[in-house]
């Protein structure tokens, strides 16, 4: 299977076409046999990274009443840290410690992240050994930052109104500091791109010289972001509905879940949709202009690298109030606990099922994070306070 994976990444670097990742018959058998085996936990794990993936899938049944179309989710929230972004968390480190980029005890790693990449490459860094500083909007749940801090991590925090755009800039500024020096250069034009004065907030990782103390991780643009969602969670997808997807739904924050995915899927199944989900208040893939949301993960305010828009069939945008409204509804009505980010992927998907010409279709929808490290923010202020007053 990781003979596959490495021919099929080095034809997309050539093509640079989804294509390129298309299985034959015999080596399909083999990814799907993967992907298998990926839904099996160890009985007994070799260290916490071991457990990352093969996460289950729901049906939703209540808050899709109504809907013509099945809904599916995909439970993200159930990883060991409870975040679609253990994945990438753990790929970045292990892809840059095979290529000799970066050493255990000796290499500092740096990244500005909105929580759970951060929560991730924290647990990951623990686990391998590594000192981790991370940048962050202050804006961000008081949650994460316990979090972070609980996993040993040096947490900086940036002004809310400077967004994703302003953490990744005081990222480059700490590893300057460390010795490393990371080169940005303006992207290509791209069929739908952020407004001029945010296309130097994407950075394409530079080599990293040896004896170099800083390494910046870069998950908006680092192709092991895309790459482990290529590997595990398409193929996870598509042998837990075996191969039956009319919609995949997803938030955009690095864009690697939904590219990563859609890599996999869209050269088995064309007719698939992939669907992008965007804040309202801020909807940059759609052309608009960055603004503040209250959607925590996704809505960077720029298009990340790594989030193919070429592979993107339709972009929906749904209102913060929207995506708390249906996060709410599905820790009551599902039982499930799940974060803001969750609430407008099933909005989304919802709003599509409801859809005359969906009747009868499935829709797969991503869950990226756990409701619990929400309490403090406006998706649970109010039970938050409730609770507080309460006396014996």
């Amino acid at each position: 299977m990781m003979a596959f994976a490495r021919l099929a990444v080095a034809l997309a670097l050539l093509t640079g076409s989804a294509h390129a990742f298309l299985p034959s018959a015999g080596a399909n058998r083999r990814v799907r046999g993967g992907a298998r085996m990926m839904l099996e936990k160890p009985k007994i794990a070799g260290d916490v990274t071991e457990l990352i993936g093969g996460t289950p899938m729901v049906r939703l049944n209540r808050v899709t009443e109504g809907c013509g179309a099945e809904v599916v989710a995909k439970l993200e929230s159930m990883e060991p840290c409870n975040s679609v972004k253990d994945r990438i968390g753990n790929s970045m480190i292990v892809e840059a410690e095979k290529r000799g980029d970066i050493t255990p005890g000796k290499t500092v790693l740096v990244e500005p992240t909105s929580g759970n990449t951060g929560i991730a490459l924290a647990m990951v860094a623990a686990a391998r050994g590594y000192k981790l500083i991370l940048t962050m909007p202050e804006s961000m749940s008081m949650e994460r930052r316990v979090l972070l801090k609980a996993f040993g991590a040096d947490l900086v925090l940036t002004p809310a109104a400077k967004g994703m755009g302003g953490a990744v800039k005081k990222a480059e500024e700490i590893l300057q500091t460390l010795g490393a020096v990371t080169r940005g250069r303006r992207d290509k034009p791209r069929r739908r791109h952020p407004p001029p004065s945010l296309r130097f907030l994407t950075f394409h990782r530079p080599p990293t010289p040896q004896g170099s103390d800083g390494y910046l991780l870069q998950q908006f643009n680092n192709p092991d972001n895309p790459k482990i969602h290529r590997e595990t969670t398409g193929p996870e997808i598509w042998e837990q509905t075996d191969g039956s997807i009319d919609f995949l739904v997803g938030g955009i924050g690095t864009g690697g879940t939904i590219t990563g995915c859609a890599q996999y899927i869209k050269p088995l199944s064309p007719t698939t949709k992939i669907v992008a989900v965007e804040p309202t208040e801020s909807p940059v893939l759609s052309g608009g202009s960055p603004g503040p949301h209250k959607i925590q993960g996704i809505g960077a305010g720029f298009i990340p690298g790594n989030a193919d828009v070429s592979l993107i069939d339709e972009i929906v945008q749904i209102t913060s109030e929207q995506s708390i409204e249906m996060s709410r509804r599905l820790a009551t009505e599902e039982g499930l606990l799940c974060g803001i980010s969750s609430g407008a992927a099933v909005q989304a998907a919802v709003e599509l099922g409801m859809r005359p010409e969906n009747k009868g279709k499935r829709i797969v929808c991503i869950i990226p994070s756990f409701g619990e490290r929400y309490l403090s923010t406006q998706l649970f202020q109010n039970l938050w306070e409730e609770a507080s007053k309460m006396t014996a």
